[in-house]
């Protein structure tokens, strides 16, 4: 029960958008800081964590999709004459 809470929180926010998020990071990075024995203080801790974790996650996935885009190889003719097809 406790993995499909977790599963069905991570799909929640994997559909938030990232620009949405990050425009929320200084606010919750600062009341973060702002040391309070509180639940709102908690839950700021794990806002921000969350967008942190967000962010980490695109950054690592955009890096992975340009690495396997070089890595490829490209399917371009090769120079000179186009390739031909035999018509009977």
């Amino acid at each position: 029960m406790l993995e499909t809470t977790l599963e069905k929180m991570a799909d929640k926010i994997l559909a938030l958008d990232e620009a949405s998020l990050t425009s929320l990071w200084e606010k919750y990075k600062l009341k973060m800081e702002k040391f309070e024995p509180t639940k709102e203080w908690e839950r700021s801790v794990i806002i921000f964590f969350i967008i942190n974790s967000v962010r980490v996650k695109n950054h690592i996935f955009n890096e992975r999709i340009l690495q396997a885009q070089h890595t490829k190889p490209v399917d371009t003719p090769p120079k000179g004459k186009p390739p031909l097809k035999l018509v009977k």
